[in-house]
């Protein structure tokens, strides 16, 4: 028996061995930087991004195979929107089973395999956390609406309704119509932040916080660096329930305008972000938050008051600029740099393309490589969209019949839905863009015959080859990885310019965001670099200049021009 006993216990320990060898807990460097700081993210929405067995939807295999295209380009990190087991009524956002693989993506194998092959090349994998809520078919849902006495009742938020037939209180769903929905077998309502099929679950419940923070455990223990953690504004709500102060007007959805007073953003958040730090912590992880705020002291509060919280807060501040503004980005940048490590993120799975929103329909490629210029040449750490290295255009739906996304289906003609920026990557001109040999599961652009990885790889001028420079200097030289941020010529509406300064080093980075030629001119000498002579690293000047002069730098129509700085 005891034999018996021992050998079983060789090969438990054997097998959490195997599965321990990925995780990825690296130690900070010489001068202090955790991993993450030096580090390019991409995110990556896995039905788009490639199909490994042609079914018209990505699956994991799909981006195991696709992983030197990453590297080669230079991403040291993939945050993969939800893959768990799920009814997809949000797309992945409504989880049924946060330990494991939804078959449409493949198997558990199929996940180690995938973050096997990414540590061989030095890629960290972020997974995204769905904190907030779970689908109405997970374990413990099911078992929380069997009756008021379940187990598992008060994991989510069950209430009395104010009469018959009416909700708790007036609180809006922020997919439209209320944020209630009526039980007739329990009578009670029980609350959605999301869509009904997606029950939030009870933050003041300790039993919830400890089967979540065991979750991120248990990935941790699989090879995962970190998370990505959805809406994470919404774990809390009052628990008096108190009714939002309505505002003036109507939504897109004909509900009511509203503050979410009562059900955002409450302070007990920071509590659980604080003790999940700690996990992350004792794991080498990061955790990344899904934070919107309306300013740049709001977005400091997730940093926590001893850099305790999160270490990555995405700061939409800067996604939400929405126009080619010098001054505009100048205040955002300044605003983060002084609040804790930057964030900068152009678009993601909810967001218009970037190519879209800062295009004028004319220079949109010569627009893109202003914006790449930009948040890849600024200090902290940059998330990239899948596709946005080659300027993908959102694909929105043309009729109500079109749409995938229930927002859409909700909300059209004003709320056409997130399927435009979620289409599948563009990695040649063959049929479907070389996505799958099936049809896929949203429409692909008729531009991707001009734009895709394939093609945009032979041409020098392309998108795709800025970024992959951008990526590549940006590793190379510690000025634009470590460098202290010094705007220059702040007065000037067109152009946006600045130095990124490390001990002796200095990057000058010139953006032109206006249609129109410009000459700018820089006196250096207030940072020491008077007699300074800029070295050409990265220009989209027709002419390619090796050495200009100070004095008069004449950029182009939406130029780039990015220097070293020497004495």
């Amino acid at each position: 028996m005891l034999i018996r006993i021992l050998k079983s216990l060789i090969v438990t320990l054997g097998c959490f061995a195997a599965i321990s060898l990925f995780a990825q807990t690296p130690p900070v460097d010489a001068e202090g930087h955790q991993w993450w700081q030096h580090a390019v993210f991409y995110e990556i929405y896995p039905r788009s991004f490639a199909d490994s067995n042609n079914n018209g939807i990505g699956d994991l295999n799909g981006i195991t195979s696709k992983l030197d295209y990453l590297k080669d380009l230079g991403v040291d990190a993939i945050w993969i929107t939800p893959c768990y087991p799920s009814p997809q009524v949000d797309f992945g956002y409504d989880v049924s089973d946060y330990e494991n693989i939804d078959p449409m993506y493949g198997t558990l194998k199929d996940f180690d395999h995938l973050a096997s092959e990414a540590k061989k090349r030095g890629i960290h994998i972020i997974m995204d956390f769905v904190m907030n809520h779970t689908s109405d078919k997970h374990k413990w849902f099911i078992d929380s609406e069997s009756s008021k006495t379940a187990a598992h009742r008060n994991w989510y938020v069950w209430h009395d309704g104010r009469g018959p037939g009416q909700p708790p209180n007036n609180w809006l769903s922020t997919f439209g119509h209320a944020a209630w929905k009526f039980d007739a077998k329990t009578g009670q309502w029980y609350y959605h932040y999301f869509y009904p099929e997606q029950p939030d679950l009870n933050w003041r419940n300790p039993a919830v916080e400890k089967a979540m923070f065991d979750v991120t455990r248990w990935w941790y223990q699989r090879g995962v660096s970190g998370f990505r953690l959805d809406a994470v504004d919404t774990l809390f709500e009052d628990p008096d329930l108190r009714d939002n102060p309505v505002l003036p007007g109507t939504n897109k959805y004909g509900d009511p305008n509203m503050q979410d007073k009562y059900n955002t953003k409450l302070p007990e958040l920071h509590d659980v972000l604080r003790e999940l730090r700690k996990v992350a912590d004792r794991h080498g992880a990061v955790l990344i938050g899904e934070t919107w705020t309306k300013d740049i002291d709001e977005l400091k509060r997730y940093y926590g008051d001893h850099s305790n919280e999160l270490q990555m807060p995405m700061d939409f501040l800067f996604a939400r600029v929405d126009k080619l503004s010098p001054g505009e980005f100048r205040k955002q940048i300044a605003g983060v740099d002084a609040a804790g490590w930057p964030v900068y993120v152009l678009s993601n799975h909810d967001i218009v393309r970037a190519y879209n929103r800062y295009g004028d329909g004319q220079h949109n490629d010569q627009i893109a490589k202003v914006m790449a210029g930009l948040y890849l040449t600024l200090g902290g750490t940059p998330i990239m969209y899948y596709g946005e290295e080659i300027g993908m255009e959102n694909n929105d739906p043309k009729s109500q019949e079109d749409v995938k996304d229930p927002i859409g289906k909700i909300g059209w003609p004003k709320e056409k839905g997130r399927d435009g920026e979620r289409t599948p990557m563009q990695w040649n001109d063959s049929t479907n863009a070389g996505f799958s040999q099936t049809a896929p599961w949203l429409p692909i652009p008729p531009s991707y015959k001009t734009r895709n990885v394939a093609g945009e790889l032979k041409d020098p001028d392309s998108v795709l080859q800025f970024y992959r420079h951008a990526l590549a200097l940006r590793h190379q030289n510690a000025a634009l990885r470590d460098g202290q941020y010094v705007p220059l010529n702040e007065n000037d509406q067109n152009v946006l310019s600045y130095l990124r300064r490390y001990k002796d080093e200095a990057v000058l980075v010139v953006l032109n965001m206006s249609g129109s030629e410009q000459k700018v001119s820089f006196d250096l000498s207030p940072q020491g670099l008077g007699s300074a002579r800029p070295a050409t690293l990265i220009t989209t000047m027709s002419s390619r200049p090796q050495d200009v002069q100070l004095s008069q730098i004449t950029l182009e129509p939406f130029g780039v021009y990015i220097a070293k700085i020497a004495k």
